[in-house]
């Protein structure tokens, strides 16, 4: 298995863990260099988003990926975490709403869990 496709599956659960909602994969690898996947998730509230940054960094770190920038921190709308290979975006419904990065990254491919897990 891949640095990357590992690096998402560690995040992924650690999304689970805290009910993160909708959570999404795509994978970007043939759309950009910047990364190779980005996982999209929400919370209902502040907290909960706060919450499940905190994990996703807390088993990223236990599984020895450190995170490079975390940006939006505090306020519970966006968070975004850099971890090179993926990055990882925590928003609030509102803003996933408005930002709408599924849409954006349309090129990309969205991975369902069946594929995953397959990988």
């Amino acid at each position: 298995m891949s640095r990357s496709l590992d690096m998402v599956k560690v995040a992924k659960k650690a999304l689970e863990d805290k009910k993160a909602q909708d959570i999404k994969v795509i994978d970007i690898r043939d759309v950009t260099v910047i990364a190779d996947y980005f996982l999209i998730a929400d919370g209902s509230n502040p907290n909960q988003v706060q919450a499940m940054v905190d994990n996703v960094e807390e088993m990223l770190a236990k599984a020895g990926y450190e995170c490079r920038q975390i940006e939006g921190s505090g306020n519970g709308g966006w968070v975004l975490m850099d971890y090179g290979d993926i990055i990882v975006h925590a928003f609030s419904k509102e803003d996933r709403l408005f930002y709408d990065l599924e849409r954006i990254w349309r090129d990309g491919k969205l991975l369902g869990n069946d594929e995953l897990e397959s990988m």
